[in-house]
């Protein structure tokens, strides 16, 4: 019987030149405001929504920097709103499903 340690979803810490340079700016509280709701939500979720700010404000590298999501990511959740239809009930992956994360996959030393 293996057991399976499930991590807990970390914050993200935005990367973008404003967050790097002035960490306590309103931009800042901003960007980090928008990674503690993606933490609280689920993979379909996630794409959704950040899906919905790609459209409002339409800067995917700028989001990709902020949330740490690809860009391909973010143009599939920005379908997903705008064509709803189209998609599936599928794309929620079960809790440890993915790839495995860097840490995990490089051997101890």
């Amino acid at each position: 019987m293996s057991s399976k340690s499930k991590s807990k979803p970390t914050l993200h810490s935005c990367t973008c030149e404003i967050c790097t340079r002035h960490p306590y700016s309103r931009i800042a509280k901003e960007h980090k405001a928008i990674n503690r709701v993606l933490l609280g939500l689920d993979e379909r979720n996630k794409r959704r929504f950040v899906g919905v700010l790609a459209s409002q404000q339409g800067n995917i590298l700028q989001l990709s920097q902020i949330t740490g999501l690809s860009r391909n990511t973010i143009y599939r959740g920005q379908s997903e709103v705008e064509y709803p239809r189209r998609n599936s009930a599928s794309g929620i992956r079960h809790s440890g499903a993915g790839r495995v994360p860097v840490e995990k996959n490089s051997p101890a030393s």
